[in-house]
């Protein structure tokens, strides 16, 4: 059964980074199972493994840009944003890069959709997209990493972050215009420490690793 985390405060990027790849290297050799890590960063730009992403940094003007595993573009790291990293085995019928990616999505659709939401995917973008009054805006990003099949990086929800933070970056090759949170859309917008254990249930759903109950846990006590 997996663990579902809930690091305190605000994790500085490279320290969960740091915790990402120690669970990656103890899932792989089977010294622990499944976990999850929901956490909140300090701002931070992070860039993909897609060719352009680095160019899509505009103007990070003293946020850390750091560069990273996993696939897709550039992305805005910050307060207000309710982030997801599932260290997973991908086993069986669950061996599929891209149905790990589309549960990933599922997991952040069904907390919205109980919400009163109405949750989108786009055929051609990765990530949870919103309606809004010129289209539909991106809430949700979602790019992992995948390493003798176990993932990690994963999503991370727009709940009350402030949106100016993606004016530095193209976010995913976008205007930064294309990006909402979920402040603008519902009044009053829940807390985000409120969106936690509904986002853990529906990661475990979707990812198929049942769950047990959501621990709140020091980052350097878990490996």
């Amino acid at each position: 059964m997996a663990r579902f985390v809930r690091l305190p405060g605000r994790t500085p990027y490279r320290v969960a980074h740091d915790l990402q790849q120690r669970l990656v290297a103890a899932r792989i050799a089977g010294e622990i199972g499944d976990t999850v890590l929901l956490l909140e960063h300090e701002p931070v730009i992070t860039v993909g493994r897609k060719r352009e992403a680095l160019a899509n940094v505009l103007r990070p003007e003293g946020v850390e840009v750091v560069t990273v595993e996993r696939g897709g573009d550039v992305t805005w790291h910050g307060p207000g944003q309710l982030v997801a990293y599932p260290i997973v085995k991908l086993e069986g019928p669950r061996q599929d890069v891209h149905k790990h990616l589309r549960a990933l999505e599922d997991a952040v659709m069904g907390v919205l959709t109980g919400l009163g939401l109405d949750p989108r995917r786009d055929e051609r973008n990765s990530g949870v997209w919103l309606p809004g009054p010129f289209g539909n805006q991106k809430v949700c990003s979602v790019g992992v990493a995948l390493r003798d099949w176990v993932t990690w990086h994963g999503l991370a929800l727009n709940v009350d972050a402030d949106l100016g933070g993606f004016a530095r970056i193209n976010p995913c090759g976008f205007d930064a215009g294309v990006m909402t949170r979920l402040a603008d859309h519902l009044d009053p917008c829940p807390a985000l420490d409120a969106l936690v254990a509904p986002l853990a249930a529906h990661l475990a759903r979707t990812l198929e690793i049942g769950g047990a109950p959501l621990q709140v846990v020091d980052p350097f006590a878990l490996v």
